[in-house]
């Protein structure tokens, strides 16, 4: 898998579908729910597949990236896939990929979206809970057919690929929509909505729109966003019971007990408390601060951030430095880290009474934060997964295994390896 980095990120449906046609189509036994969207996405997908396990089916979940191993991408009712199986479909993938021409190798992406769909069908699942990676229409994910398909949201962000605005943005996702088959969405921004919609009437799709309304389920997930996804999964839930029966206690009790880390995730160290929250773009930034601000009424906000370089770091910070009195910028452990001190003129700006402060690790940012009674660590889901091995609340990961998170271009390799 780590040498498969050396092929960068490819959008486009050709070798997913090759490579999924010489392991006999495996997705074309399986049921799928589809999921796109700028944020949001994997806690929709965990909640779910809480759901539906709940109601008693056999639930396949495929999400990225992951925190700490990458077994955590492919899990059957919650469950890793095994070493073992991991193992032996790479070994068969990687024989059958030496078979493609020169220059079209599968990349690591596209061999882990064949190898879920194998796994899920050698398992038998009822129903699979399916991630995009990045965008829709384009993203390997998209050569399944669906039972549904579910766009979160609408923000700017991977914009080097999917293009700069809400509408270039929204036409890539809706590239998940297809003909006849129910779509839904929580998205709100006017020009993305308005495009959802475009795409829905032309695929002769059913389009049903989430607003907000007031209610409210009992979570086991902070944040309000939250409930905002609560609504989104019991529309799409009760839409498709004809096809996956499931009642009104099943969808409660799946939602109240789902478990979903990295997302407002408070853990206990000792005398201190840490908020763990992967929001990586402007959007999510502004969902933090209303969730920080809801949830935790603290005096005093510190904040450990580290972020990739291909996100909006500007905007972020500009959306967390106002509300915070203390920021330790951070490296990312990825090929793809930011340069923390790019960060510190522009959180100095947003707001010239913190203080602010750049380390050469996470490790050091913690040692800065030893006499801390709340932290808040976010701006990268791989900072977040660092953390948690870091604080002792997972296990150490293995370099290689880490390092797998790292899907655009490495160090050393042109960009010309992108295609559209």
């Amino acid at each position: 898998m780590q040498n498969l980095r050396m092929f960068g990120t490819k959008l486009g449906l050709e070798n997913p579908s090759r490579l999924a046609s010489l392991v006999e189509s495996p997705h074309k036994q399986l049921r799928f729910i589809h999921v796109a969207g700028t944020n949001g996405k994997g806690s929709v997908c965990a909640m779910l597949e809480s759901v539906y396990r709940e109601a008693g089916y056999r639930t396949g979940l495929f999400t990225s990236p992951h925190l700490i191993s990458f077994r955590e991408r492919i899990q059957v009712n919650r469950n890793l896939i095994p070493e073992t199986t991991v193992a032996r479909l790479s070994s068969e993938l990687v024989e059958l990929m030496a078979t493609f021409p020169k220059g079209q190798k599968p990349t690591f992406f596209e061999m882990a979206v064949v190898m879920a769909l194998c796994h899920f069908s050698e398992q038998k699942c009822d129903v699979v809970l399916w991630e995009t990676g990045m965008g829709g229409r384009l993203d390997a994910t998209n050569i399944v057919t669906p039972i549904a398909s579910v766009i979160t949201n609408i923000g700017l962000d991977h914009t080097r690929w999917l293009g700069d605005s809400h509408t270039e943005i929204a036409q890539e996702k809706s590239g998940i929509i297809k003909h006849g088959i129910p779509a839904f969405t929580a998205t709100q921004q006017h020009e993305a909505l308005s495009t959802i919609r475009s795409v829905a009437k032309t695929k002769k799709a059913e389009l049903i729109e989430i607003d907000k309304s007031n209610i409210d389920f009992k979570l086991s997930l902070l944040g309000q966003h939250q409930q905002t996804n609560a609504r989104l999964v019991y529309n799409v839930v009760n839409r498709l019971k004809s096809i996956l029966p499931v009642s009104t206690e099943h969808i409660k009790s799946g939602l109240k007990t789902v478990s979903w880390a990295g997302r407002l995730q408070l853990v206990n160290i000792g005398l201190q408390k840490f908020l763990l929250d992967g929001a990586h773009n402007a959007e999510g930034a502004l969902t933090l601060q209303r969730s920080l601000k809801d949830h935790f009424n603290k005096k005093s906000l510190v904040f450990i951030l580290g972020m990739v370089n291909e996100k909006d770091g500007s905007g972020f910070c500009q959306n967390i430095a106002p509300i915070a009195d203390r920021i330790i910028l951070s490296p990312v452990k990825s090929d793809r880290s930011a340069n923390p001190s790019t960060f510190e003129p522009v959180c100095q700006t947003a707001n010239p009474k913190a203080k602010t402060l750049v380390v050469a690790s996470l490790k050091q940012a913690l040692e800065q934060c030893e006499k801390e009674h709340f932290v808040i660590i976010t701006g990268s889901f791989y900072l977040v997964g660092e953390a948690l091995e870091q604080l002792g609340i997972a296990p150490q990961a293995i370099k290689s295994e880490r390092l797998l998170n790292d899907w655009g271009a490495p160090s050393g390799v042109n960009e010309s390896n992108f295609h559209t």
